[in-house]
């Protein structure tokens, strides 16, 4: 009832500095206060003290604990709640460009890139609860997997389905990946607009130029932070299909076209990384994160409810109390 209780006039507690002194003056007046009858002797009467003469002392106290109700609700006692509300108007639009080319089966991270890879982007993914994402997959072509959307679910849902199969022509275009996304992003609205590009490989099928995409990310006003997956020198990796359905893997060296991703990343405004294993592939997601950020906007409210009539009413019941108990019960003693 009186959670988060504050007093808006403090000042009129000072008042409860007088209530002791009263109380001092009643204790060294109380005899005082009857009618006296002065007689030669006593002897006569018989000694016998009724209870009420003591109770009536009772009757102070109420009075006492009436003013003492009456100058807290003076004080004008209140609660208070705080409510906030978070407002985020235009955020972030982000699209996972993911190259799944049969490289991204290769076991330099554990199990392998590709499950490596969802593992870290689902944590991403988790971490922008205001933002839209979209996934966009490639290999030798590119389609939209998610389109742009605020619906976490659906677009985690599809990011673990993800697995590499050969309905995609077989390559790495990286070109057609980053068309692809920047397609998915030119009409957005949003304050910020952001490609994360993942690849293993170097550009080698598409028919658009992975620098003409680039290109086309700038006029878009579209960042782009691309991201080179892969340990350095040899890794071991699928080499052929076996009748089974699963692969021969052997140790292979690591190809990436660093010089294009770095490029693409400088032309759009992003930053290149390259990832060795699976700690610096999460730690490349964590700066992302942290670097593109959506701003919230929080409005604080707050409610007052007076709280004096409490008081007031107890102050009123003490006094009315002590006014019926002075003048039915003590009546005699007034």
């Amino acid at each position: 009832m009186f959670d988060n209780l504050i007093f808006e006039d403090p000042g009129f507690f000072w008042l409860l500095v007088l209530l002791p002194i009263v109380g001092v003056r009643y204790f060294l007046t109380r005899n005082r206060q009857q009618a006296e009858l002065r007689i030669s002797s006593v002897k006569g009467f018989k000694a016998q003290r009724s209870i009420l003469s003591t109770l009536r002392h009772g009757l102070f106290v109420l009075r006492i604990l009436a003013l003492t109700f009456f100058i807290i609700a003076m004080a004008n006692p209140r609660s208070t709640v705080v409510t906030t509300r978070s407002s985020s108007t235009l955020g972030i639009d982000i699209v996972l460009a993911i190259d799944i080319s049969a490289s991204m089966l290769a076991r330099d991270l554990k199990p392998n890139r590709l499950d490596a890879l969802k593992e870290v982007a689902a944590e991403f993914i988790k971490g922008r609860p205001t933002d839209r994402i979209g996934l966009v997959v490639y290999a030798g072509e590119s389609f939209t997997l998610t389109p742009v959307t605020s619906d976490k679910a659906v677009v985690l849902r599809a990011l673990e389905e993800l697995e590499y199969n050969t309905v995609l022509e077989q390559g790495t275009a990286i070109g057609m990946g980053l068309a692809t996304s920047v397609n998915r992003l030119k009409e957005s609205n949003a304050k910020s607009k952001v490609i994360i590009l993942l690849t293993d490989g170097v550009n080698n099928s598409g028919f658009i130029d992975p620098k003409i995409a680039s290109e086309l990310a700038l006029e878009y006003d579209i960042k782009t932070y691309t991201i080179g997956l892969g340990s350095n020198g040899m890794a071991l990796s699928p080499v052929s299909p076996l009748p089974n359905g699963q692969f021969q893997y052997s140790m292979t060296r690591v190809e990436i076209d660093e010089g294009l991703l770095r490029e693409i990343a400088q032309t759009t405004g992003g930053k290149y990384y390259r990832a060795t294993d699976n700690v610096k592939l999460g730690k490349i997601y964590e700066e992302i994160d942290s670097l593109e950020k959506t701003e919230i906007e929080e409005f604080t409210f707050t409610n007052f409810e007076e709280r004096f009539r409490p008081f007031v009413l107890l102050g009123g019941l003490f006094l009315i109390i002590e006014v019926l108990l002075r003048f039915i019960v003590f009546r005699s003693f007034i």
